[in-house]
């Protein structure tokens, strides 16, 4: 139980009380111990001293333990992150890099289906030559004269040959002078080889003719197919069986398609009449021709080239129609 504060009583004349006495040697017993107590707590000597000192230190290294232990954790926690952040970064480099090479490709896939239409437009150096393995073979250059006894000259090619003999399609323009007798002999050429040609049969309406030489065994051409059907724009090579570099080819495109003839731009020059209008696969699609007029005029720059199947009018003999399978028609 507290007990409020009273004010200490005047003290009475006379001797003081006994409690009174006892309070005031205590308080003064106090005093005189406080001295010796604070003297004990500050060492004097040098041990004591340095007891002190070890104290310090001891605590001073516990704490820069603790104060490392502190910021070492801290750096074990930065490198963790940096070595997730890498790992974590190198595979979205590694994803990020796939990407973009897919989108790369596909790319690249859009840009080659874009110029598929430039290619078709302009055939570059390995179409031409590949078209010259296919073709060269069976392509001759034709030499004799016209009426006049002036050069004349123009290309055939192998549509059929036996053991002895092969046929060659040429154009009856070249070799208009030897359909009357006495006529121009005829030559075919190919490569170093020159033959004596023979002039079997001709269709001066359709500017063809079949010529005969005395070497069998020779490769024919492969005529292209019916269907699909030939289409306007499609490119076109015209083939000459003479060229300095091997067999010469030029190039152009379909202007019109019907079963009069073939209408092209490929440049068609006279050493190139008789010879091959062929399409990218090196399949024959008719005869080349400087004079064939189907429509009664000439168009400049535009030429005709006789539909191989018209051939087999008059010129060869084809099984069903086809000219892969013909052989020489009636002697004119």
């Amino acid at each position: 139980m507290a007990y409020p504060d009273v004010a200490e009583p005047e003290a009475p004349d006379g001797p003081p009380p006994t409690w009174l006495d006892n309070r005031r040697e205590k308080q003064q017993a106090w005093r005189a111990q406080s001295p010796e107590w604070r003297e004990r707590m500050v060492p004097k000597t040098v041990l004591g001293i340095s007891v002190i000192i070890l104290a310090f230190a001891v605590g001073s290294a516990f704490s820069g333990v603790a104060l490392y232990a502190y910021y070492q954790n801290k750096i074990d926690e930065d490198t963790k992150f940096n070595t997730d952040f890498a790992a974590q970064f190198g595979e979205q480099f590694d994803n990020a890099k796939k990407t973009i090479e897919a989108d790369a490709t596909n790319a690249r896939a859009a840009i080659q289906s874009e110029l598929e239409p430039l290619r078709r437009s302009a055939a570059g150096g390995d179409t031409l030559t590949n078209l010259q393995k296919v073709i060269a073979p069976s392509t001759f250059f034709v030499q004799t004269q016209d009426e006049a006894g002036r050069a004349s000259v123009g290309s055939a090619f192998v549509v059929a040959s036996d053991s002895k003999q092969s046929f060659l399609l040429a154009s009856y323009a070249t070799v208009k002078a030897s359909t009357r007798a006495p006529g121009p002999g005829i030559m075919a050429r190919q490569g170093s080889n020159q033959t004596k040609a023979t002039l079997w049969t001709w269709d001066e309406g359709k500017d063809l003719a079949l010529l005969i030489i005395d070497r069998g065994s020779l490769p024919k051409v492969g005529f292209a197919p019916t269907s699909p059907p030939l289409k306007l724009g499609e490119r076109v090579f015209s083939v000459s069986g003479l060229g300095g570099a091997g067999t010469p080819i030029t190039q152009g495109f379909v202007s019109d398609v019907s079963a009069a003839g073939i209408m092209h731009d490929a440049a068609v020059g006279q050493g190139f009449q008789g010879g091959p209008l062929i399409n990218s696969d090196g399949k024959v699609l008719g005869v080349a021709s400087r004079n064939y007029a189907p429509l009664g005029y000439e168009s400049d720059g535009v030429t005709f080239a006789v539909p191989s199947r018209t051939a087999c009018d008059k010129v060869l003999k084809c099984p069903n129609g086809d000219p892969a399978g013909a052989s020489a028609g009636a002697k004119a």
